[in-house]
């Protein structure tokens, strides 16, 4: 996530779910969005779907 390109969006999520996602934050020393982007990586990793990562030398991260 400390990739210096972001792509901004609108979500729209339901209160409940918006409350739910605040209050995991706050628990976690969190933004809202701060934690909405560790699910969404946390998924993505899950799912073996991030893309990899370059190496400064020019390989690929695993």
């Amino acid at each position: 996530m400390a990739d210096k390109s972001t792509k901004s969006f609108i979500l729209r999520v339901d209160a409940e779910t918006m409350s739910a996602i605040e209050a995991w934050a706050a628990d976690e020393f969190r933004s809202t969005n701060g934690q909405l982007q560790w699910i969404i990586t946390e998924a993505l990793r899950k799912a073996k779907r991030l893309p990899k990562k370059k190496q400064s030398n020019g390989t690929e991260q695993l």
